[in-house]
């Protein structure tokens, strides 16, 4: 497995333990009346539950955009240590923007973000450019 491989798969589990965080912070303030309802009426999550689920979508987002980062390096034969690096940093990136988002952190937050996004880029950018490793 490569490196990039393997920081994909804990990225995916951070998504999964951000639902996680989600709904206990959404169980709390709605209730398990409403959580376990049929969701007819939307129900509009405040305060710290709201931004927990902003960052988990924003995460499944950015997830796809580095998944398709990771496949093409994999396949392409084009893992490097720079691809390597910028993997290792959005994982970094993306476990610090859940508690940068919870806590309303600005502009922290906004920076945090960018540094896993310019990652996945030059990732991209590596697989069509950068030689065979």
């Amino acid at each position: 497995m490569t490196t990039e491989l393997y920081v994909l798969t804990l990225a995916a589990l951070l998504q999964m333990v951000q639902i996680v965080l989600y709904a206990i912070a959404g169980n709390l303030q709605l209730g398990s009346k409403a959580a376990m309802g049929p969701r007819d009426e939307k129900k509009e999550l405040t305060g710290t539950a709201g931004r927990l689920q902003r960052a988990m979508n924003n995460h499944f987002e950015g997830l796809i955009l580095f998944g398709i980062a990771v496949v093409v390096v994999t396949l392409s034969g084009r893992s490097s240590p720079l691809t390597e690096i910028c993997a290792h940093a959005y994982l970094v990136a993306r476990i610090l923007y859940i508690p940068a988002y919870a806590q309303g952190l600005v502009p922290w937050r906004s920076l945090i973000w960018a540094v896993g996004w310019i990652a996945t880029l030059v990732m991209l950018l590596a697989a069509l450019f950068g030689a065979a490793g």
